[in-house]
């Protein structure tokens, strides 16, 4: 009897635990939302591609200049298969399941490598990072870990020539 009691227990607090970490999400997703704003629509010409789709996970977005501070609003928090690629008009990330980001290249701040971003640490320049201002003026910072990294130069010299 102590034993299923026991078990009962850890359960209800285990049940508890995760629907505290949920309510927390959601209210991180509210504090974000007037900061975060809407996203940059998806234009129907993108321009000329500048350098090819590469595939690889969407690592997340967070609040500038914080590699941590993950954002929660709508479904920016949500790692996803995805495939990057750029364009004379700006940066295409299409998530598998989730709905693309678009970055016009007007927006683009810069592009490098870095070990880890919203939680996800990889070895040294594992993720590659474009920072970019939103409509809302806020930067934030969005994190692409290639399947195949020796694309990452390419990335990062292009950006460094559009400066």
């Amino acid at each position: 009897m102590d034993r299923i009691l026991l078990t009962l227990a850890f359960v209800a607090l285990w049940v508890v635990l995760v629907l505290l970490m949920w309510k927390g999400w959601r209210g991180r997703a509210r504090r974000q939302a007037d900061v975060v704003g809407e996203l940059p629509a998806l234009p129907d010409d993108l321009g000329g591609e500048l350098i090819a789709p590469s595939t690889g996970l969407y690592v997340g977005s967070t609040l500038a200049p914080s590699w941590q501070d993950r954002i929660a609003v709508g479904d920016l928090g949500h790692r996803a298969e995805s495939e990057l690629s750029r364009h004379t008009k700006g940066i295409l990330l299409s998530r598998t399941g989730e709905t693309p980001i678009w970055i016009p290249q007007d927006s683009i701040r810069a592009i490098r490598t870095e070990r880890g971003l919203a939680g996800k640490v990889m070895t040294k320049g594992g993720v590659l990072v474009i920072r970019w201002e939103l409509p809302s003026g806020t930067e934030i910072d969005t994190g692409f870990r290639g399947d195949d990294k020796s694309v990452y130069p390419a990335w990062t010299r292009d950006e460094n020539e559009n400066s």
